[in-house]
């Protein structure tokens, strides 16, 4: 993965509209919280292939951090804090949101084919 090309990023999500599409998103603190404060609680959030169709997408943010929204007919689905992405096989785009040593507290992904467990 590389950090974030904001006009790259946002013109592979623009390839997508209106198109049915997989995604993955999950965030987490994992065990991470409790390894430093024993009474600090893990949170997370995890979907995996769900089959949405978005009419518009955007990615914002400045500096090493960014929040990519995507509009479906029914509402919004949004991630905060990505800092990479990469393309895997040219066909999905996968964003994702390290800390500062390198674990994994957010995750967007998109593909037109389901994701593999």
């Amino acid at each position: 993965m590389k950090p974030i090309e904001i006009n790259q990023v946002q013109r592979w999500l623009d390839k997508f509209i209106n198109t049915s599409v997989y995604i993955h998103v999950e965030t987490t603190n994992g065990a991470y919280a409790s390894h430093f404060d024993d009474k600090a609680y893990n949170v997370g959030a995890y979907a995996r292939n769900v089959q949405i169709t978005y009419t518009q997408a955007k990615i914002v943010g400045e500096g090493n951090a960014f929040r990519v929204g995507l509009k479906t007919s029914n509402g919004w689905i949004y991630a905060e804090g990505l800092t990479d992405w990469t393309i895997h096989e040219d066909t999905k785009v996968l964003l994702a949101g390290h800390d500062r040593e390198g674990r994994l507290m957010v995750a967007l992904q998109l593909s037109e084919t389901p994701f593999d467990y």
